[in-house]
């Protein structure tokens, strides 16, 4: 048997001032004090230092929405891990496609971000997802393995990694992937990282799924064996459809899913 412990991320991408973020999250807190599953905000570079503080004593805690592979340097408008780390920052997320599509991100760079990170001691959560031209072209798998495989070399252990599976084609358009093709598409993504890291490893990581994610579409998607979480966009800005996410207590086991191994 596997036991994996879900995680719902929030991802507040470009919304939110520190002010914003603050009441959002006091809002936040008495409605997942009892979550059974990891509650994260992925909140903007800008918010960290308020949202820190606000957070601080509860459950909830604190993602930043990029960093950069290098210690310090000339990178302007770039965030090293360990300025996020000295404002109690856990989580990051890396190689969102939205990174990917605007600002230049690439396997390569997803790659060199996530082993920074993980040195630095933060967890990422590295994001990988097709276009709706190549679903159609029937390349889902070719993509997601080269991303996988690309975005994670190097690496040796996947303890503190966190994969969140987000369709492009389903990213902030209402569109969501059906309950069984989010579900058989992560399960490729695990089966691919069996073929790496191990069955052990594989069985244990976590796999969220991040394509529009709602209060309305939840159940289905959470009640599906190997989605393990949500990194969760529009819903995130919203205290109560969040809180109404994080409550879902996947498998009634006090928030620790139990799974025959899959692979």
């Amino acid at each position: 048997m596997v036991y994996r412990t879900p995680i719902i991320a929030g991802n507040w991408k470009m919304n939110n001032t520190a002010r914003e973020g603050v009441a959002l999250v006091n809002a936040l807190k008495p409605l997942v004090a009892d979550a059974k599953c990891e509650v994260v905000v992925c909140v903007p570079a800008i918010d960290i230092p308020a949202v820190a503080e606000a957070i601080a004593g509860s459950n909830i805690k604190l993602g930043a929405q990029n960093v950069h592979y290098a210690p310090k340097g000339a990178y302007t408008g770039e965030i090293s891990a360990s300025m996020l780390l000295e404002y109690g920052v856990e989580y990051v997320i890396i190689g969102h496609s939205e990174r990917r599509q605007y600002f230049g991100e690439t396997d390569e760079t997803v790659n060199k971000r996530t082993i920074a990170a993980l040195r630095a001691g933060l967890k990422p959560i590295v994001c990988v997802g097709e276009t709706l031209e190549e679903r159609e072209a029937g390349k889902t798998e070719e993509v997601l393995s080269r991303q996988v495989r690309e975005g994670l070399a190097g690496i040796e252990d996947l303890t503190n990694i966190v994969i969140a599976y987000e369709p492009v084609w389903a990213i902030g358009t209402g569109r969501t992937a059906s309950c069984e093709q989010a579900n058989s598409t992560i399960r490729f993504i695990r089966r691919t990282c069996a073929g790496i890291f191990g069955k052990d490893q594989a069985n244990a990581l976590r796999i969220q799924y991040g394509g529009s994610m709602n209060a309305d579409n939840y159940r289905l998607l959470m009640s599906m064996p190997d989605i393990d979480g949500g990194l969760i966009g529009g819903a995130s800005l919203k205290a109560a459809d969040f809180a109404t996410i994080v409550k879902y207590d996947k498998g009634g086991m006090g928030g620790m899913k139990l799974r025959k191994e899959l692979l």
